[in-house]
Parts: structure tokens; C-alpha cells; sequence
């Protein structure tokens, strides 16, 4: 039975702010619980976050691509319970296209040095072993891949890419975020993959890998979200869209209110018990009145972000690519990621012999292709798609852009330290608990932010686990057992 005991009284109530799917499941555990929840979101519109589903004159699309999958059952069964029948499963397809030719991705070693040819794969080769037998001090991304591939194999598969992606030479990204992202792989272990391919010990028969298929809801990934904002209001919780935090007030150790402005520009003071907050750690921490010490403001001043395009087309042809995604490394095109998102679900568009293209551009607010109008943003993705050669520019009907500040915390060098210093000053707050992605600038999974999020719900009924100790393990990320794939 849910107990509502004196908790919908103001300095009871739970706020809290992001409606993504860290704030959402936060929010959905806490009406569950009996809790009264008021969540705050910025947007005016949709749910979810980045992990939303834009609606475009029928058709639907990600920001981005959003697999749904998790090493975790609690967080696979989560998913099932709100979904049912929605949940899908789609069969994943996904490459490199570099020089005209396309390339398997997960990077399979026999496909990538025939693709490569015989002098360029002998190089690559040779590169790899002279990394194995001269290894550098891992203080970057690029240190810690050419270590692992060899420098040839980095220049060509990871170097260009993570380029577009993050803005900022490779040299310039924590080797953190590489063990993160690509922890466990090597250019011998894919070899020797390829040769011997991995066996589950019980049944003597080939480990299942993450890379064939993942869960999917059918209208996408804002599905998921929009469900669980209907559950939580059916519950008795209350969501504010287009409503923003622009100051927290405090005193001692607690935050007693916050001031938001809604989309129309009125103000108001919400007063709360306890506070769980998923906007970016940067604005949290400049959002603090009293101002938070000099030294907390200067490592939040640090803290970087990358931000996204995405633009939509809308092509009057079906079966263009089989891929569910493609990553552009040709440096002649600004593209870096294209998804096709029939091939996520087909009812991602409104009817047969039509195609949705989600091309996505990486960049920085303020910078010329931020800046570029939609119209112009449009024209290049249609220009660049020919260019590569994946659809004409005929055939494209309409376009429709997204963007999306701070889709991606950025791991440059020392980041860490300054995150350490943020999160001490935080802590010593009693009622305030910062989850998700941005929230505590952790470049990490859906399911990450999820199990984030509960634990910081579960530590105002009692459990003492600190959501900052969530795993982010990313050896999952293309490889599972057989067994524990099909228990779920």
C-alpha cells in the first residue's frame, strides 16, 4: 500500500529536474514508493531527453540511436514491464565507411585488413607490433588505442572519427574515456576471435554477442519515456515542461527552494525536501545561490560538452542501405553518424517505399554549423549523402532539423580532478543528489543513468548505496554471455 504520511506538504516533496531517462526513473520509483514528486523539464515538448523521439510529419527519429540493452535484469525487466508487446527485437547491422569502402563494425580484423589491402594492412601490421614491443604512457585516447591497434590502425579507424565527434584533437581526450568506450579490445584478441571464435562452456556453442540484435520499442525510444511520465502522473506526480532552474537556494548543509522560469518567462520559488537533479553539473553548480566556493565554480567552469545536429531526411525510396547505423569516417564529409531508422523499426515512418535518414552532425554551440540555418543545414546533408554515394539527391522530399546542446560530456585530461571537487561540495549537501549523464558528467549508457537514478531514489527509503559507485562497464557493450542473454 503506498503511504502518503504529511509527504505532499511543500518541504516534503521530491523535485526533481530532467525528465530524461535518469529524472523519469527516479521519479517513477519515488511514486511508486509514496512519495509526491514534482519533475521539472526544460524542454517544452518532449520527454526523454536525449534519448527522445522527434515527430515530423509522420515520420519519427531518434537523437541519435538508442539500443536498449543492460547487464543488469533489474534494468531489462524495467524496460519489459513499462513496454509489453512494444519492446521489439531488431537484428543489428552496423559499418564503417572510410575511402569508399565500408567496414565491419565492431571492427572484425580479417575484414578490416582485406578491406585495407596488402601493403596498407602489412604497415598496419607492423605498427601493431612495434606498439606491442614500444608501448607509450597512456596519458590520451590516442596513447591508449595506438597501444592497443598500433598508430596505423588508430589514424585510420578511431583518429578521424573521434575527431568529429568530440572537436579537439585526440591528444587532447582522457585515455579514460577510451577504457571506458572501448575497454577489453585489441587487435590480437580480434584475431584471435576471428580464428577461434569464443564458446559458452555449458553448451559448446558460439557466445551471442550484443552486436546481432537488441531490444527496441516500436515507436522509439521516446515510447519508452513517454510511458513512464504517463505511469508516474497516474500515480499522483506532477511533470512541468518548458520549466528551467535558474537558482538553488541553501543554507548550512541543505537546499531548501529553487527558482525556475517557465517558457513564457514567470518565476517562481518551489520550496522541496530533497532535490535529484540530472541537469548538466556545470549549470548546477553556477546555479547555486550563495555562490558555491571559488575553487567548486572554477572546476565547474572547466567542465566541457559537445553538442549535436541532427538532420532528418525524408526519402521517397525503401531499402537505401541495410545498416542500422554507419559511421562516416571520410574526412572530405562533415557527417559523422548516419542511422537509418526503418531499419530500427518500420513504423518509424508513416508508409511503405519512404525512408527516414538521421544524419548527424557533432559540434559546439555558437560555431558555424550550429549557427547554420536549417534550410542550409538541409542542403549539406543532402549534398553530403550523394557525395557519398547512399541516396540523390532527387529522391530526398523534405528535411527537418534537431539540436541538442550537451549530448556528450567531454573527458579531456583532468577532468576527473575537477569532477572530484564538484562532487565533494555536493555531497555535503544532505537533501541534493546530482544522477544521470550530465548530471555527473559521466559519459554513460541509458541503463547506467537508469541504475543511477535508483539508487539515489532508494537512498531517501533507507539504502545507503552511493549512486557516484554505479559501474560503468563497458566490456557489455558488445559482448554477453548466451545464457544470460536469453534468461531476460
Amino acid at each position: 500500500m503506498r503511504s502518503t504520511q504529511n509527504r505532499n506538504q511543500p518541504d516534503q516533496q521530491i523535485l526533481v529536474v530532467g525528465a530524461g531517462p535518469a529524472g523519469l526513473t527516479a521519479a517513477s520509483a519515488l511514486a511508486e514508493t509514496g512519495f509526491s514528486v514534482v519533475i521539472l523539464e526544460k524542454d517544452a515538448e518532449y520527454v526523454g531527453g536525449i534519448a527522445r523521439t522527434v515527430r515530423y510529419k509522420g515520420f519519427r527519429f531518434d537523437i541519435g540511436g538508442h539500443r536498449f540493452f543492460s547487464k543488469s535484469d533489474e534494468i531489462t525487466a524495467w524496460w519489459h514491464a513499462r513496454m509489453g508487446k512494444d519492446f521489439i527485437k531488431v537484428r543489428r547491422m552496423s559499418r564503417i565507411f572510410y575511402r569508399g569502402r565500408f567496414f565491419d563494425y565492431p571492427l572484425k580484423a580479417w575484414n578490416a585488413l582485406a578491406g585495407l589491402g596488402v601493403w596498407t594492412s602489412v604497415l598496419c601490421v607492423l605498427s601493431y607490433i612495434l606498439a606491442k614491443i614500444f608501448p607509450t604512457p597512456e596519458n590520451s585516447f590516442s596513447d591508449w588505442v595506438a597501444n592497443r591497434f598500433g598508430k596505423r590502425l588508430f589514424k585510420i579507424f578511431f583518429e578521424s572519427y573521434t575527431e568529429k565527434v568530440w572537436g579537439v584533437p585526440c591528444s587532447q581526450i582522457s585515455a579514460d574515456w577510451a577504457a571506458q568506450r572501448i575497454r577489453g579490445l585489441s587487435l590480437s584478441r580480434a584475431v584471435w576471435h576471428a580464428i577461434c571464435p569464443p564458446r559458452n562452456r555449458a553448451q559448446k556453442a558460439p557466445i551471442k554477442t550484443l552486436t546481432e540484435e537488441f531490444n527496441y520499442p516500436r515507436l522509439g525510444p521516446g515510447m519508452m519515456w513517454e510511458k513512464t511520465r504517463d505511469d508516474i502522473q497516474e500515480l499522483g506526480g506532477r511533470i512541468r515542461m518548458g520549466t528551467e532552474i535558474t537558482a538553488f537556494q541553501w543554507s548550512g548543509n541543505r537546499v531548501e527552494s529553487a527558482t525556475t522560469t517557465d517558457q513564457w518567462g514567470e518565476t517562481e520559488t518551489m520550496q522541496a525536501g530533497q532535490f535529484i537533479v540530472s541537469m548538466p553539473l556545470r549549470d548546477c553548480v553556477m546555479a547555486f545561490h550563495p555562490p558555491l566556493s571559488e575553487s567548486v565554480r572554477q572546476a565547474a567552469d572547466k567542465l566541457k560538452y559537445r553538442d549535436f545536429i541532427t538532420v532528418a531526411l525524408m526519402v521517397g525510396k525503401k531499402d537505401i542501405f541495410p545498416d542500422n547505423w554507419i559511421y562516416v569516417h571520410d574526412p572530405s564529409v562533415k557527417i559523422g553518424r548516419i542511422q537509418n531508422f526503418n531499419n530500427w523499426s518500420s513504423e518509424m515512418v508513416p508508409g511503405e517505399g519512404v525512408t527516414c535518414l538521421g544524419l548527424e552532425y557533432f559540434c559546439f554551440v555558437g560555431d558555424e554549423l550550429w549557427r547554420m540555418p536549417d534550410e542550409d543545414l538541409v542542403a549539406l546533408a543532402k549534398r553530403e549523402i550523394a557525395k557519398l554515394g547512399l541516396a540523390a539527391e532527387k529522391d530526398i522530399d523534405d528535411g527537418c532539423v534537431v539540436r541538442m546542446e550537451k549530448a556528450y560530456p567531454l573527458y579531456y585530461p583532468g577532468y576527473e580532478e575537477d569532477v572530484s571537487i564538484i562532487r565533494s561540495a555536493l555531497e555535503a549537501f544532505e537533501n541534493f543528489q546530482v544522477i544521470g549523464r550530465n548530471g555527473m558528467h559521466k559519459y554513460n549508457n541509458q541503463d547506467h543513468s537508469m541504475m543511477t537514478a535508483l539508487l539515489a531514489a532508494r537512498r531517501l527509503t533507507g539504502e545507503k548505496r552511493n549512486p557516484w559507485n554505479v559501474n560503468i562497464d563497458a566490456e557489455y557493450h558488445e559482448e554477453q554471455s548466451a545464457i544470460n542473454a536469453t534468461s531476460k
